[in-house]
């Protein structure tokens, strides 16, 4: 029998710090929460204390300045599409770099993770005059476009790892049973890819939800399509800054993102670990 891992030093102090760092990382939750409850005056005077006076009233407020109905509709829509669309053009790429290994898709996929090293800054104005030239500015299937086009890589990069866990003798024996190669695909191997999917959702759900720099190039004014993000900033003028109302937003805003991160945050260190390994 295997000995019993004995509680040190070592694991108390690793446990301390641990918490510590959590704490930590909570800090700007805390302060969204107590500041969204207060004045705007009370927020200015002391930030970090609790509130003498909770304003409820902050939400109802909020909620009508930045139509949040609308936003979360089109944020939640801009996600779907784009994600549900990033999962099966990524793994269907990916499936085709690793079983077909010719030197043309090495190539490829080597220039697909090269572009990830690209700073997004450094493409924006050629992104603005490219979905200009393909009338994609200003309506939801550019902003699609353009995530689809940006989270490829990652994605790739990630399904490509966790394929070559896929044992090659079962898409065999299905070849042997008669199943066509895209019947192979979607009814073999895109099963066998769950927890790789759950971790490539979660990470681009996250990404696409709290982007602002992208929607505000490419949907720029059109109100029809403006997202949380974009939404929230409409309580910032130049001369104004409605902290209470945008705090507040804020919380309202992160809750959806925030609930379905813990559902599904287990999946990501097993996606990401299982996909390491090489079969």
């Amino acid at each position: 029998m295997e000995k019993e891992e004995k509680y040190g030093g070592s694991t108390f102090v690793m446990e301390i710090v641990a918490i510590i760092l959590g704490l930590l990382f909570l800090v700007p939750f805390y302060f969204v929460a107590i500041n969204s409850l207060k004045t705007l005056g009370e927020i200015l005077v002391d930030a970090a204390s609790f509130p003498s006076e909770v304003i409820w009233a902050n939400y109802s407020k909020a909620w009508e300045v930045i139509k949040f109905p609308k936003a979360l509709f089109n944020s939640v829509s801009i996600v779907i599409v784009s994600v549900s669309l990033i999962v099966v053009v990524s793994t269907m790429t990916a499936y085709r770099f690793v079983r077909r290994a010719t030197l043309f898709n090495k190539i490829l996929f080597s220039m697909l993770i090269a572009s990830m090293i690209i700073p997004f800054q450094s493409i924006m104005l050629q992104l603005v005059r490219i979905t200009s030239l393909l009338e994609l500015r200003g309506n939801f299937y550019g902003v699609v476009a353009c995530y689809i086009g940006f989270g490829l890589a990652l994605s790739t990069f990630l399904f490509h790892g966790f394929i070559k866990t896929v044992p090659l003798e079962i898409e065999e024996a299905a070849v042997v049973d008669g199943c066509s190669p895209l019947g192979v695909f979607w009814k073999i191997v895109f099963p066998l890819l769950k927890p790789i999917i759950i971790t490539v959702v979660i990470l681009n759900t996250l990404w696409i939800w709290n982007d602002y720099l992208l929607p505000v190039l490419v949907i720029g004014s059109n109100k029809d399509l403006t997202t949380l993000p974009l939404a929230i900033t409409r309580l910032f003028g130049q001369y104004t800054k409605q902290w209470d109302l945008a705090l507040a937003a804020l919380a309202v805003s992160i809750t959806p993102i925030l609930i379905f991160f813990l559902f599904l945050q287990k999946h990501i260190v097993e996606g990401i670990t299982a996909g390491s390994v090489k079969g």
